[in-house]
């Protein structure tokens, strides 16, 4: 059994890797980290655990948990990570961090979107971006992997095989998403009271949305370029989901049966995303609860624009689905082990 710690354990990520570990069949949790609840019951922070879950949350000690468990997952805030890990821990555990800590390879980058000073750049360059579907062999071969953003993961698995294989003008990429209010994490703020967030949309943390540079990064590797675009947020009055539309110039004449063969060609193997069947535009409410992706497109023939569009969890897929995905594949597993979720509905 792989012995797995997570810290930040009572938040929206971290609860939910939870509730995924806790039905795999190779894994058993030895750590529930959570600053905030020390020595309560995590069965009394969540109470869809009871019975389920015996054992009380513990502090953030990550070098006592390195001696206990063969994989530490961190689904805490930014600097949190960096600020810890250091060549004795990554000795003797794996670590995958949810946070944008080791995402971005620029630390000058990470620093300017971040507002923080990078604690620990020396781990940036071994550093693998899980997203399993463009890195699977370099993850396999990790010891600590940065778990993706939700909204880079829509975003980048929506535009991959078209950034890759040239298709798009990448300096006309605008994407346009949206995310359900779990997005924003667990913590109390004004703007995400019920009364604020109901029966309203709003944009924000436009032009300068922190995951903006990690989507062009990593479009940018696909792409072979340089990549600067739009990302606009926004946020919707739902619990789960993210909802990605982007739009592209294209660089020739191209038509449905050829972008959808090379979409097939990209994902047509892959066990969690799902290209949609010509003319089906995605939707959050069929890939709720589990770890799928969904992608749809149309082309624009009198813009000549292609319309790229990708669903997701972003609590699942976005989070903590993402991150099991990538500790099967670090540890040799079936890549699909305690996620073989069927979405739900309603």
């Amino acid at each position: 059994m792989i012995k797995a710690g997570i810290i930040g354990a009572t938040g929206y990520a971290g609860g939910e890797l939870v509730r995924l570990l806790s039905a795999h069949k190779e894994t058993e949790i030895v750590w529930y980290g959570s600053r905030s609840y020390i020595d309560q019951k995590y069965a009394d922070v969540y109470r869809n655990m009871f019975r389920i879950v015996d054992a009380a949350c513990m502090d953030d000690n990550m070098e006592e948990l390195a001696e206990q468990a063969d994989v530490i997952f961190t689904a805490t805030p930014q600097g949190f990570c960096a600020s810890l890990v250091n060549e004795d821990i990554l000795s003797k555990v794996k670590i995958i961090d949810l946070s944008a800590d080791f995402r971005i390879k620029d630390v000058s980058v990470y620093e300017q979107w971040y507002g923080i000073r990078h604690q620990s750049p020396q781990f940036l360059p071994e550093a693998v971006y899980g997203l399993c579907e463009v890195n699977r062999e370099d993850v396999k071969k990790a010891r600590l992997v940065a778990n993706p953003g939700c909204y880079t993961t829509c975003s980048i698995l929506t535009a991959y095989p078209l950034a890759k294989e040239g298709l798009i003008d990448m300096g006309t990429l605008i994407i346009d998403a949206k995310s359900g209010v779990s997005g924003a994490g667990r913590g109390a703020k004004v703007p995400n009271l019920y009364c604020e967030v109901n029966e309203s949309i709003k944009a924000y943390g436009v032009a300068s949305h922190r995951h903006t540079p990690e989507i062009e990064e990593q479009l940018g590797y696909a792409a072979g370029e340089k990549v600067l675009l739009n990302f606009t947020p926004h946020l919707v009055p739902m619990n789960r989901g993210i909802l990605v539309t982007e739009y592209a110039s294209l660089k020739r004449k191209t038509d449905a049966e050829e972008i959808k063969a090379i979409y097939d060609r990209y994902y047509g193997d892959e066990a969690f995303v799902r290209v949609l069947e010509n003319g089906v535009c995605p939707e959050t409410r069929w890939v709720e609860g589990s770890n799928y992706v969904d992608i749809g497109f149309q082309i624009d023939p009198r813009t000549g624009r292609i319309i790229m569009m990708g669903a997701i969890d972003n609590l699942v897929k976005g989070a903590a689905g993402q991150a099991v995905q990538n500790m099967n594949l670090m540890f040799g597993l079936k890549e699909s082990e305690g996620l073989e979720l069927v979405p739900l509905f309603p």
